[in-house]
């Protein structure tokens, strides 16, 4: 134990932080190098509304906004004072809905895109993997030949462009799902059966859709390491001694392919994050995705910045999380 510790763990914690780290100090510069005054636009947003204010209010409101971005003091000063005010917690107030925190909004925002991402992970993985599995070793079967095809042809097509399909095919022409929204208008949301119903209706298309785009890596990812292992030596054997070609299949090909697979899930997390926030724009859901656009329609920079950061940091723990508990599938990571 001590050993892996030593030798596995800490490590990976080492590299983890690290990448937060540098993840989160390029999302400080970037904002910085951009010509765009946050401080000026915000003031001339107000400005456009109609407010009539003299040179000393509006001199005031810039101080006062200056100070609230954290754009007061040199830039290294400014690194410190983020870097203070992260570690307690503190994103600031959202511009756009003053003085709503930015990191309450994000965690209302937050189970609504992790519910598609999760979802349609885990579904694209198993399905993806086990068609995958069962087209290599069953290379004649004529369902699965097009499983393959269809797989192939949907995977290189965009996010945006499956999901504009999917809503027109069966929220205009076959109208049986909903198309906005994540749930029914009058509906609050609630552990109630009226709310995970029509929550689970207007998720469908959502998922239904980074499901189809992902299916087709991880299909034709497996069908190529299950093609290498059954020319193996062991599988042969197996196949000679007149064992059952599902047990063959489920023990001794999947169970072995399915090792790089994992490494894949970790790596694709980015992917498919990004992938669930095209996907609530065009399904009008409510999680970061919305949240996001909103924010850069209305020049909400803390909102932006804090998106940002929790992005950086959730990826970056997944992957963490899926690197921990490889060595409970790879037993020459364990004893390594």
């Amino acid at each position: 134990m001590r050993k892996f510790i030593l030798r596995y763990l800490i490590p990976r914690i080492i590299q983890t932080l690290t990448i937060i780290f540098v993840g989160i100090t390029v999302t400080f510069i970037i904002p910085r190098l951009s010509p765009n005054d946050p401080v000026e636009a915000q003031i001339a947003t107000m400005m456009a509304r109609g407010n009539t204010l003299d040179a000393q209010s509006v001199a005031s409101m810039r101080a006062a906004l200056t100070e609230m971005y954290g754009l007061s003091g040199s830039p290294f000063e400014q690194y410190i004072a983020f870097w203070g005010r992260l570690l307690r917690g503190d994103l600031g107030p959202s511009l756009a809905n003053f003085p709503t925190p930015v990191s309450e909004m994000i965690g209302q925002a937050m189970p609504y895109t992790l519910s598609l991402l999760v979802t349609a992970l885990i579904i694209s993985f198993i399905i993806g993997n086990l068609f995958g599995a069962l087209s290599s070793y069953y290379p004649k079967n004529r369902a699965l030949n097009v499983v393959e095809v269809l797989g192939q042809a949907v995977r290189p097509i965009p996010y945006y462009i499956v999901a504009i399909v999917l809503l027109v095919v069966f929220a205009f022409f076959i109208p049986i799902l909903p198309f906005s929204g994540a749930y029914d208008i009058g509906t609050h949301p609630s552990w109630t059966l009226e709310f995970i119903g029509s929550y689970i209706q207007h998720s469908i298309l959502p998922i239904a859709t980074l499901v189809l785009v992902g299916f087709g890596g991880w299909f034709i990812g497996m069908k190529s390491l299950t093609s290498n292992i059954i020319s193996e030596d062991y599988v042969v054997y197996a196949e000679t001694a007149g064992l059952n070609k599902n047990k063959i299949l489920n023990r001794y090909i999947m169970r072995n392919a399915l090792l790089p697979q994992l490494t894949g899930l970790a790596m694709s997390l980015g992917t498919v994050f990004s992938g669930a926030l095209i996907m609530e724009v065009v399904f009008g859901f409510p999680g970061l995705g919305m949240l996001t656009m909103t924010a850069v329609y209305r020049n909400d920079y803390s909102m932006i910045m804090g998106i940002t950061i929790y992005s950086i940091v959730g990826v970056a723990v997944a992957v963490f999380l899926m690197d921990l508990i490889y060595p409970l599938f790879d037993p020459r990571v364990r004893y390594q």
